[in-house]
């Protein structure tokens, strides 16, 4: 018997409902039969559907479009290969903070029973990578979406995954109670009175500044404390741009580059007082592992989590949210001055001085042309290689979320569909993607994607027929050249081939037209700098 209360609407289009409610608007994946139904429920609410070209890349534009506009990110994904095309992406969610909702289609559990073709639990791929997965029901599809929302996005954010059977996204449901968890609401911590006296105290205090800190909103409350209480600032790479990295106390973002580790690290030492805001060490190479002992030096570590991940330890942890935490520990204490010897001054000297902006060309060269001629608010995006490391130390950035990139799972192949879901959430920002060329040929098919769907983003690809990072550690270790060099192939061809423009450049005047063009044009542009091998040689 028919229940009479049931309406038209299906399980599926109460799910799309509540993405729409949180913000969402573009979805990205490759459809699949077991995933129509969410598609055309999607649609229905208002949500773009956007077809990407491999679900790795769907889901770092999902990512390049939650950085803009605040609201989960959506891949979708259909049973079996394509539900494992895109756990790459979905690891780095994960571990990148990114509050991706990962929907995927899968047979209903009873004809799982006795049919198998392409069918795998993909609750159990995906439980390790996500923070919570679901399968949904369809008098509970309201209640998961909104679960599934509310998780993606407090705390520190990632991905949360629904799988969708066949037959539950098409079921009519009887209209549910609509069932809305409030936002959970930072309180304002009463600060340990230790915590007080020991940055009153302080004579040499610093503070680094990680992606929770980016991710809470803390900014203001981060300037306003080092400015008001004379604290140079270290960020992480993903961090970069919490304050102004023009800024006399800001010391640019460090944990990869062993050039910028020599000059960062012995300062890190130096200090009597460390405050880390935000900042979980998964984003930093070995060189920063226990680089402080918290019996010797007094470190407070403000995150959303309890520490554990033992890179470092600190004498005081407080959990909690970073702006109301910090504001709390520093309310009351007077100003005084620091780091009198001119040592924070120095280190930024010795920064400039480590990574010069006025090489005639190579990587270098290249990095320092496009800052100089592309607008300041311009939004970058890095794929990970040797380029990464040099650009993210010479790369000025001004605001937070303005450099993007893989920092924690360190991926290749990020860079263009991140600068791609950059562009689509805003299309009057310049938006420019730096691949190395290895990494733009895992990719270079989203090209087609980024031409129909009329975006105008800027390429620039770093060409040197090589891994550039793992040839020079091969290198360096005095092994033989191995599985790292390839063909020299014809950039700027490839990106004409697609319908956009491509440009061929082997110096800075070239670069600097090209990239003064390519903000005129009406559609992409890949621009192939030609570098020698070895140009990150005493670079990096």
């Amino acid at each position: 018997m028919t229940d009479s209360r049931q309406t038209k609407d299906r399980a599926a289009d109460y799910l799309a409902r509540r993405l729409y409610e949180a913000g969402c608007r573009h979805a990205f994946g490759m459809p699949g039969g077991e995933v129509l139904t969410v598609m055309d429920a999607l649609a229905k609410a208002g949500i773009e559907v956007t077809l990407a070209r491999h679900e790795n890349a769907a889901a770092f534009m999902a990512e390049g479009v939650w950085h803009r506009t605040g609201a989960p990110g959506i891949l979708i994904a259909t049973l079996g290969p394509g539900v494992l095309n895109g756990v790459n992406a979905i690891a780095n969610a994960h571990q990148d903070r990114v509050p991706l909702i990962v929907l995927s289609g899968c047979v209903d559990a009873d004809e799982a029973l006795t049919y198998t073709h392409q069918i795998l639990d993909h609750e159990a791929v995906l439980a390790p990578i996500t923070k919570a997965t679901f399968r949904l029901t369809a008098q509970g599809a309201d209640i998961i979406a909104d679960k599934a929302i509310g998780i993606a996005t407090e705390g520190r954010p990632g991905p949360v995954h629904i799988d969708v059977p066949i037959s539950v996204a098409d079921m009519r449901v009887t209209p549910p109670r609509l069932r809305r968890r409030p936002d959970a609401v930072p309180m304002q911590p009463a600060a340990p009175q230790a915590a007080r006296d020991w940055l009153a105290s302080s004579e040499r205090p610093l503070m680094i500044v990680g992606l929770d800190a980016v991710n809470e909103g803390a900014s203001a409350t981060i300037l306003e404390a080092a400015e008001r209480l004379n604290i140079p600032v270290i960020t992480t790479y993903k961090a970069k741009g919490i304050i102004p990295e023009t800024h006399p106390l800001c010391l640019g973002g460090a944990g990869l580059s062993p050039l910028a580790d020599g000059i960062l690290v012995p300062l890190v030492q130096e200090a009597d007082l460390i405050l880390c805001v935000g900042y979980d060490p998964i984003e930093m190479r070995p060189g920063w592992r226990e680089i402080w002992h918290p019996a010797e030096v007094n470190v407070i570590d403000i995150a959303a989590v309890p520490n554990d991940q033992y890179m470092h330890q600190a004498t005081m942890n407080i959990v909690g949210a970073c702006a109301p935490s910090l504001a709390a520990i520093t309310e009351g204490v007077s100003p005084r001055a620091t780091w009198t010897g001119g040592q924070v001054t120095a280190a930024r000297v010795s920064l400039a001085g480590a990574f010069p902006t006025d090489d005639e060309w190579g990587a270098a060269g290249v990095i320092a042309e496009a800052r100089a001629v592309l607008p300041q608010d311009a939004i970058a995006t890095v794929d990970s290689g040797a380029h990464r490391i040099l650009l993210s130390q010479m790369w000025t950035s001004y605001i937070p979320r303005a450099l993007l990139q893989s920092t924690a799972l360190c991926t290749m192949g990020c860079a263009v569909p991140l600068a791609m879901g950059a562009k689509l959430a805003s299309p009057d920002a310049t938006v420019v993607s730096f691949s190395g060329d290895a990494g733009f040929l895992m990719v270079a098919g989203e090209l087609s994607t980024v031409a129909e769907l009329k975006l105008p983003v800027i390429f620039v690809v770093f060409v040197d027929a090589s891994l550039a990072l793992i040839e020079k550690k091969q290198r360096e270790r005095q092994m033989v050249n191995l599985a790292v060099d390839f063909g020299h192939h014809d950039f700027a061809a490839i990106g004409r081939a697609f319908g956009g423009h491509g440009v061929r450049v082997t110096n800075r005047a070239e670069l600097r037209a090209a990239l003064q063009a390519a903000q005129e044009a009406d559609t992409f542009t890949v621009i192939a700098a030609e570098i020698d091998r070895g140009s990150y040689d005493n670079r990096i």
